[in-house]
Protein backbone atom coordinates (compact mmCIF):
# COMPACT_ATOMS: atom_id res chain seq x y z
CA UNK A 1 0.00 0.00 0.00
CA UNK A 2 1.27 3.47 -0.79
CA UNK A 3 2.14 6.02 1.88
CA UNK A 4 -0.90 8.07 0.92
CA UNK A 5 -3.10 4.98 1.22
CA UNK A 6 -1.74 4.13 4.66
CA UNK A 7 -2.28 7.73 5.82
CA UNK A 8 -5.85 7.70 4.54
CA UNK A 9 -6.46 4.36 6.27
CA UNK A 10 -5.13 5.69 9.57
CA UNK A 11 -7.29 8.79 9.20
CA UNK A 12 -10.42 6.68 8.63
CA UNK A 13 -9.56 4.43 11.59
CA UNK A 14 -8.96 7.41 13.87
CA UNK A 15 -12.23 8.99 12.82
CA UNK A 16 -14.05 5.67 13.36
CA UNK A 17 -12.81 5.38 16.95
CA UNK A 18 -13.08 9.08 17.74
CA UNK A 19 -9.32 9.43 18.03
CA UNK A 20 -8.55 11.78 15.19
CA UNK A 21 -6.26 14.63 16.18
CA UNK A 22 -6.53 17.52 13.72
CA UNK A 23 -3.73 20.05 13.81
CA UNK A 24 -4.62 23.07 15.95
CA UNK A 25 -4.89 26.47 14.35
CA UNK A 26 -1.81 28.66 14.47
CA UNK A 27 -3.90 31.31 16.25
CA UNK A 28 -5.64 29.80 19.24
CA UNK A 29 -8.41 32.12 20.43
CA UNK A 30 -9.03 30.48 23.81
CA UNK A 31 -6.83 29.22 26.61
CA UNK A 32 -8.46 27.56 29.60
CA UNK A 33 -9.63 28.82 32.10
CA UNK A 34 -10.37 31.85 29.98
CA UNK A 35 -10.61 35.54 30.77
CA UNK A 36 -13.89 35.62 32.68
CA UNK A 37 -13.38 32.54 34.84
CA UNK A 38 -9.77 33.48 35.58
CA UNK A 39 -10.58 37.11 36.38
CA UNK A 40 -13.47 36.19 38.66
CA UNK A 41 -11.31 33.62 40.44
CA UNK A 42 -8.45 36.07 40.90
CA UNK A 43 -10.89 38.49 42.54
CA UNK A 44 -13.15 36.16 44.49
CA UNK A 45 -10.78 33.46 45.75
CA UNK A 46 -8.47 35.70 47.82
CA UNK A 47 -11.37 37.77 49.21
CA UNK A 48 -13.24 34.66 50.36
CA UNK A 49 -10.09 33.27 51.96
CA UNK A 50 -9.40 36.50 53.85
CA UNK A 51 -13.06 36.75 54.92
CA UNK A 52 -12.93 33.25 56.38
CA UNK A 53 -9.73 34.05 58.27
CA UNK A 54 -11.07 37.32 59.71
CA UNK A 55 -14.44 35.92 60.77
CA UNK A 56 -12.80 33.54 63.27
CA UNK A 57 -9.96 35.85 64.31
CA UNK A 58 -11.30 36.45 67.83
CA UNK A 59 -11.24 32.78 68.79
CA UNK A 60 -8.21 30.80 69.96
CA UNK A 61 -6.20 28.85 67.41
CA UNK A 62 -6.26 25.16 68.44
CA UNK A 63 -9.02 22.71 67.59
CA UNK A 64 -10.65 22.41 71.08
CA UNK A 65 -11.12 26.19 71.06
CA UNK A 66 -12.47 26.11 67.51
CA UNK A 67 -15.00 23.43 68.47
CA UNK A 68 -15.98 25.41 71.56
CA UNK A 69 -16.43 28.50 69.39
CA UNK A 70 -18.64 26.54 67.01
CA UNK A 71 -20.70 25.24 69.94
CA UNK A 72 -21.36 28.83 71.07
CA UNK A 73 -21.46 30.57 67.68
CA UNK A 74 -22.45 27.95 65.08
CA UNK A 75 -23.58 30.37 62.38
CA UNK A 76 -20.45 32.52 62.60
CA UNK A 77 -18.04 29.57 62.55
CA UNK A 78 -19.96 27.84 59.76
CA UNK A 79 -19.77 31.04 57.70
CA UNK A 80 -16.07 31.42 58.44
CA UNK A 81 -15.10 27.88 57.48
CA UNK A 82 -17.45 27.91 54.48
CA UNK A 83 -15.84 31.10 53.14
CA UNK A 84 -12.39 29.61 53.61
CA UNK A 85 -13.34 26.36 51.89
CA UNK A 86 -15.08 28.19 49.03
CA UNK A 87 -12.07 30.47 48.59
CA UNK A 88 -9.74 27.47 48.47
CA UNK A 89 -11.78 25.84 45.69
CA UNK A 90 -12.32 29.13 43.87
CA UNK A 91 -8.55 29.70 43.61
CA UNK A 92 -7.79 26.94 41.10
CA UNK A 93 -8.64 28.99 37.96
CA UNK A 94 -6.59 31.88 39.36
CA UNK A 95 -3.58 29.62 39.88
CA UNK A 96 -4.02 28.14 36.39
CA UNK A 97 -4.18 31.61 34.80
CA UNK A 98 -1.17 32.88 36.74
CA UNK A 99 0.87 29.79 35.88
CA UNK A 100 -0.10 30.21 32.21
CA UNK A 101 1.19 33.79 32.20
CA UNK A 102 4.42 32.80 33.96
CA UNK A 103 4.90 29.81 31.67
CA UNK A 104 5.07 32.00 28.59
CA UNK A 105 8.57 33.05 29.74
CA UNK A 106 9.48 30.69 32.59
CA UNK A 107 7.83 27.32 31.99
CA UNK A 108 9.70 25.35 34.66
CA UNK A 109 8.70 27.42 37.74
CA UNK A 110 5.24 27.85 36.23
CA UNK A 111 4.67 24.11 35.95
CA UNK A 112 6.32 23.25 39.27
CA UNK A 113 4.80 26.10 41.26
CA UNK A 114 1.36 25.75 39.71
CA UNK A 115 1.35 22.01 40.28
CA UNK A 116 2.43 22.29 43.91
CA UNK A 117 -0.14 24.99 44.66
CA UNK A 118 -2.90 22.87 43.09
CA UNK A 119 -1.94 19.88 45.24
CA UNK A 120 -1.95 22.21 48.25
CA UNK A 121 -5.45 23.41 47.39
CA UNK A 122 -6.63 19.79 47.20
CA UNK A 123 -5.12 19.15 50.64
CA UNK A 124 -6.83 22.19 52.14
CA UNK A 125 -10.14 21.05 50.64
CA UNK A 126 -9.66 17.67 52.32
CA UNK A 127 -9.03 19.44 55.63
CA UNK A 128 -12.22 21.44 55.11
CA UNK A 129 -14.17 18.18 54.82
CA UNK A 130 -12.76 17.00 58.15
CA UNK A 131 -13.66 20.38 59.68
CA UNK A 132 -17.25 19.92 58.51
CA UNK A 133 -17.41 16.43 60.01
CA UNK A 134 -16.04 17.69 63.34
CA UNK A 135 -18.70 20.40 63.52
CA UNK A 136 -21.30 17.76 62.73
CA UNK A 137 -20.05 15.74 65.71
CA UNK A 138 -20.62 18.75 67.95
CA UNK A 139 -24.24 18.91 66.78
CA UNK A 140 -24.81 15.17 67.03
CA UNK A 141 -22.84 14.13 70.13
CA UNK A 142 -21.84 17.30 71.95
CA UNK A 143 -18.63 19.30 72.14
CA UNK A 144 -16.75 17.06 74.57
CA UNK A 145 -17.35 13.99 72.44
CA UNK A 146 -16.29 15.89 69.33
CA UNK A 147 -13.07 17.11 70.98
CA UNK A 148 -12.24 13.56 72.10
CA UNK A 149 -12.92 12.15 68.62
CA UNK A 150 -10.81 14.77 66.85
CA UNK A 151 -7.97 14.37 69.38
CA UNK A 152 -7.98 10.59 68.92
CA UNK A 153 -7.85 10.86 65.14
CA UNK A 154 -5.63 13.92 64.74
CA UNK A 155 -2.57 11.92 63.72
CA UNK A 156 -4.49 9.25 61.81
CA UNK A 157 -3.16 8.34 58.36
CA UNK A 158 -4.53 10.11 55.33
CA UNK A 159 -2.94 10.47 51.91
CA UNK A 160 -2.89 14.28 52.02
CA UNK A 161 -0.54 14.37 55.00
CA UNK A 162 2.22 13.87 52.43
CA UNK A 163 1.12 17.05 50.65
CA UNK A 164 1.78 19.40 53.57
CA UNK A 165 5.03 20.63 52.02
CA UNK A 166 3.20 21.52 48.80
CA UNK A 167 0.70 23.70 50.65
CA UNK A 168 3.53 26.05 51.64
CA UNK A 169 6.29 25.49 49.07
CA UNK A 170 4.01 25.90 46.05
CA UNK A 171 3.38 29.59 46.72
CA UNK A 172 7.11 30.26 47.11
CA UNK A 173 7.93 28.62 43.78
CA UNK A 174 5.04 30.37 42.03
CA UNK A 175 6.08 33.72 43.49
CA UNK A 176 9.66 33.16 42.30
CA UNK A 177 8.37 32.36 38.82
CA UNK A 178 6.18 35.48 38.81
CA UNK A 179 9.21 37.57 39.76
CA UNK A 180 11.57 36.02 37.19
CA UNK A 181 8.98 36.37 34.43
CA UNK A 182 8.00 39.90 35.53
CA UNK A 183 4.33 38.89 35.54
CA UNK A 184 4.06 40.56 38.97
CA UNK A 185 6.15 43.33 40.47
CA UNK A 186 8.51 42.72 43.40
CA UNK A 187 6.03 43.86 46.07
CA UNK A 188 3.21 41.68 44.75
CA UNK A 189 5.58 38.70 44.35
CA UNK A 190 6.52 39.08 48.00
CA UNK A 191 2.82 39.34 48.89
CA UNK A 192 2.13 36.14 46.96
CA UNK A 193 4.95 34.33 48.78
CA UNK A 194 3.38 35.31 52.12
CA UNK A 195 0.67 32.69 51.50
CA UNK A 196 3.25 30.16 52.69
CA UNK A 197 2.65 31.57 56.19
CA UNK A 198 -1.00 30.50 56.27
CA UNK A 199 -1.36 27.63 58.79
CA UNK A 200 -2.57 24.30 57.44
CA UNK A 201 -4.39 21.34 58.89
CA UNK A 202 -7.69 20.48 60.54
CA UNK A 203 -9.64 23.07 62.55
CA UNK A 204 -7.00 25.75 62.43
CA UNK A 205 -7.98 29.14 63.79
CA UNK A 206 -6.53 32.52 62.93
CA UNK A 207 -3.12 33.89 63.86
CA UNK A 208 -1.48 37.17 62.81
CA UNK A 209 0.40 35.15 60.17
CA UNK A 210 -2.94 33.89 58.82
CA UNK A 211 -4.10 37.46 58.26
CA UNK A 212 -0.77 38.46 56.71
CA UNK A 213 -0.84 35.49 54.31
CA UNK A 214 -4.45 35.93 53.19
CA UNK A 215 -4.08 39.71 52.87
CA UNK A 216 -0.90 39.19 50.85
CA UNK A 217 -2.81 36.97 48.45
CA UNK A 218 -5.36 39.76 47.96
CA UNK A 219 -2.58 42.26 47.25
CA UNK A 220 -0.99 39.89 44.74
CA UNK A 221 -4.03 38.64 42.84
CA UNK A 222 -6.95 41.07 43.11
CA UNK A 223 -5.34 43.77 40.89
CA UNK A 224 -4.50 41.06 38.35
CA UNK A 225 -8.12 39.93 38.45
CA UNK A 226 -9.38 43.44 37.73
CA UNK A 227 -6.88 43.84 34.89
CA UNK A 228 -7.90 40.47 33.44
CA UNK A 229 -11.60 41.31 33.45
CA UNK A 230 -11.05 44.78 31.96
CA UNK A 231 -8.56 43.62 29.32
CA UNK A 232 -10.75 42.91 26.33
CA UNK A 233 -14.11 43.64 24.77
CA UNK A 234 -17.31 43.59 26.74
CA UNK A 235 -19.38 40.44 26.33
CA UNK A 236 -22.14 40.49 23.73
CA UNK A 237 -25.76 40.55 24.89
CA UNK A 238 -26.25 37.00 23.68
CA UNK A 239 -23.29 35.83 25.78
CA UNK A 240 -24.67 37.62 28.83
CA UNK A 241 -28.06 35.99 28.28
CA UNK A 242 -26.51 32.53 28.02
CA UNK A 243 -24.46 33.21 31.13
CA UNK A 244 -27.65 34.15 32.98
CA UNK A 245 -29.33 30.94 31.87
CA UNK A 246 -26.29 28.91 32.91
CA UNK A 247 -26.07 30.66 36.30
CA UNK A 248 -29.76 30.04 36.96
CA UNK A 249 -29.33 26.40 35.97
CA UNK A 250 -26.35 26.07 38.33
CA UNK A 251 -28.40 27.51 41.20
CA UNK A 252 -31.27 25.11 40.53
CA UNK A 253 -28.93 22.11 40.25
CA UNK A 254 -27.07 23.21 43.37
CA UNK A 255 -30.31 23.38 45.33
CA UNK A 256 -31.35 19.98 44.00
CA UNK A 257 -27.98 18.55 45.02
CA UNK A 258 -28.42 19.86 48.56
CA UNK A 259 -31.58 17.80 48.95
CA UNK A 260 -29.47 14.63 49.12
Amino acid sequence: MSVAGRSAGKGRAGSLWGMSSPQPSAHVGFAFPGRWLAGTSLLLGPVLLLSGVLLRARFHFFFPDQLAAYDQHPVLLTTSYSCFAAGTVALWPAVSALALRIGALRPTPAALGGGLVMVGLFARTFHAGVDHLAFGLVDAQGRRSAVAAVAASYQAFHIFQYASFAVMAGWLVLAAGAWRSRVLGPVRCLALALMALLPLGVLKGTTPLSIVGAAGLCVALVPLGLATLLDGPRPARRSVAWFGVGALGAVVLGYASSLG
